[in-house]
């Protein structure tokens, strides 16, 4: 049986969506990922596009409000933001609750190409993280 993971941010629109779409394709064998947001506000159009460069297809996401998972159980509770780790609701059927904060690329301002270098720099981090903790050695150790 697979084990579920909740990624949790603000606003569902970039880094708890990266983490879900990242989870799903390398270790979709071993976890189920989904994403919610406290506050959600629809996925940012850089999330899907820089996810893309890397082969993961992320454009049938919706950004997801947390609610939508009560009475669900999870093994692992993650936010990626500290806004969502103060505001996160608890979950009674959670086996660990764990917090990695992101910076919000959607935060940044410039032009274009600034924005794709943060998002792409965001996600790769992402996807090391989740590469170290959710890999076999990663796993026993949390």
């Amino acid at each position: 049986m697979k084990k579920r993971i909740l990624f949790l941010c603000t606003h569902n629109s970039s880094r708890s969506q990266m983490a879900e779409g990242i989870v799903n394709s390398l270790y979709g064998d071993k976890y189920q990922a989904y994403s919610a947001g406290t506050h959600p506000s629809g996925i940012n159009p850089f999330t899907i596009k820089v996810m893309s460069e890397i082969g993961i297809d992320i454009s049938s996401h919706r950004s997801k409000n947390v609610k939508e998972f009560k009475g669900w159980t999870f093994d692992f509770i993650v936010t990626v933001c500290d806004q969502a780790q103060e505001s996160c609701p608890f979950f009674p059927g959670a086996v660990r609750y764990i917090h990695q904060g992101f910076t919000d690329p959607s935060a940044v301002k410039g032009s274009f190409d600034d924005k794709m270098r943060i998002f792409r720099r965001v996600r790769d981090e992402i996807k090391n993280w989740i590469e170290e903790t959710f890999n076999e050695k990663g796993e026993q150790e949390l």
